[in-house]
């Protein structure tokens, strides 16, 4: 815990120039934090400061696609030169002082006290009240995000809702259990859902919005088996009558579509030596392929698609050829080795610093959420929830199914997996859809991954149990 504490007395604080828009941001270090929270232009760097957080590597950079993908059957680590850290997350062999889960609790949590400091300090500064109450809900969506990730991986963790500026004091927060994190969470989205606008003007594209706050609150009803809520939620995000299916999936990931009409949330980068691009454009190209791949600096060789992920996509579903390659072409050799095109930059500015955003939310998922959750709340042949599934299919260039081929709830069930892995393939939701439906442990061990039952929560951080041992208990089996 001396590390959050740390954290939300040294806040890297990012400013912003509102000419130039939500995205250019420049770190500052030199901010007196006792006496920065005075007006509001202090509160908007704070609150960027809060978005700025989801960029490390903790967070979407790197851990959540460890946890998110490499656990799963989707991805793979091929070459230990990708990392010790990642690897041992591949094989479930993950060790207590993992650095990529050090490094993803540090980081949300730093990004967690950070929405703190905006929510206790701006009730003190004279500023516009609708716009106060903005920054509130923003923060309270990007609190609610991080606890997300955070208890889905670990299981009950450390509820902190205020700043903390004490030492000591940090030393008093034990784990909460998971159901008062996901009770903190739902009230945090609805109050969020019901203060944040649909939409802003193009100088703040990227910032939460009432319909991704709603958006996440589905997808935490659907984790915890809330189906009638997780249900009305999807309802609503379709009611606003803001988003709609690209007219191509391809179209979704190009550069030029940023924030789309298919996006609720959006993790926002920038490339052009700002220290704001994305790194997935190397990271994901295969190691020893040069510049072949990212057209600058080498691959990372990490999150590479499994044989049985690129199996999985039936013919002519033409999601395959936009998310994945089987290899690539060195001189006249192809090199047989399957790497993520999903997030290639045409253009990078440098090695790790591309334009590519990594999509938390879309609307295909919101739709495939509300067809699970009204096929568990009663099987309907050919009813609404067949209607969505295939919307998604029909762009995907394939047939649509119907209950002569799925007669009952559970073949619908499966139908529904197979699609969301393929729909949203590489944006870390195949394992913690595993989980969340109970089988995680059985179809990773069809396919040979020995993973163990208390391995769907991954160990807390050693440091941290070791700075507080009396507070912080490890999780059983690690």
């Amino acid at each position: 815990m001396k590390k959050i504490i740390i954290y939300s007395t040294c806040l890297l604080l990012l400013i912003t120039s509102c000419k130039k828009g939500f995205l250019d941001l420049a770190p500052i270090s030199d901010t007196n934090t006792v006496n920065f929270y005075r007006t509001a232009g202090d509160m908007l760097n704070a609150v960027n400061a809060a978005y700025a957080s989801l960029q490390n590597s903790g967070q979407y950079n790197a851990a959540l696609y460890a946890i998110g993908e490499v656990a799963s059957d989707n991805t793979e680590i091929l070459d230990a030169q990708s990392g010790i850290d990642i690897s041992q997350i591949d094989a479930f062999t993950t060790i207590t002082n993992n650095g990529i889960l050090r490094t993803m609790w540090n980081a949300h949590y730093k990004g967690i006290l950070a929405c703190n400091a905006v929510i206790d300090r701006i009730p003190a500064v004279d500023m516009d009240e609708t716009l106060k109450a903005r920054y509130v809900s923003e923060c309270l969506f990007l609190r609610s995000l991080m606890y997300f990730n955070m208890v889905r991986t670990f299981g009950d963790i450390p509820l902190i809702t205020k700043e903390i500026v004490d030492v000591q004091e940090g030393y008093a927060f034990p784990r909460s259990p998971k159901e008062t994190v996901y009770e903190q969470i739902i009230a945090d989205l609805e109050q969020s859902a019901a203060t944040l606008p649909n939409s802003y003007g193009s100088a703040d594209v990227g910032r939460a919005t009432a319909g991704a706050a709603r958006g996440l609150l589905a997808k935490v009803y659907l984790t915890l088996q809330r189906w009638q809520e997780a249900a009305e939620q999807t309802k609503a995000v379709m009611n606003l009558g803001i988003y709609q299916l690209m007219p191509t999936y391809e179209g979704v990931f190009a550069i030029a579509n940023k924030n789309n009409a298919e996006s609720l949330f959006e993790v926002q980068y920038k490339k052009g030596g700002f220290g704001l691009g994305s790194p997935f454009n190397n990271a994901f190209a295969p190691r020893l392929s040069g510049q072949i791949v990212t057209t600058i600096g080498a691959g990372g060789g990490q999150n590479q698609p499994t044989a049985d992920m690129a199996n999985s996509y039936e013919e002519g579903d033409q999601r395959r050829a936009v998310s994945m390659a089987d290899g690539y072409q060195q001189g006249n050799q192809f090199i047989a080795v399957r790497y993520i095109k999903k997030y290639l930059d045409p253009a990078p500015f440098s090695a790790g610093d591309a334009d590519n955003n990594w999509p938390v939310l879309r609307y295909a998922d919101i739709l495939l959420m509300r067809a699970e959750a009204l096929n568990e709340l009663g099987y309907t042949p050919d009813g609404e929830a067949f209607e969505l599934l295939n919307s998604i299919r029909k762009r995907a260039g394939l047939a649509s199914l119907s209950s002569a081929a799925l007669g009952n709830q559970e073949s619908f069930r499966a139908a529904l997996e197979h699609e969301r892995r393929v729909e949203l393939a590489f944006e870390n939701h195949r394992w913690f859809d595993l989980v969340r439906t109970g089988r995680a442990v059985e179809v990773l061990r069809a396919k040979g991954i020995a993973i163990k039952d208390h391995q769907l929560l991954f160990p807390i951080p050693q440091e941290q149990i070791d700075i507080n041992p009396d507070v912080l208990k490890q999780n059983p089996g690690y």
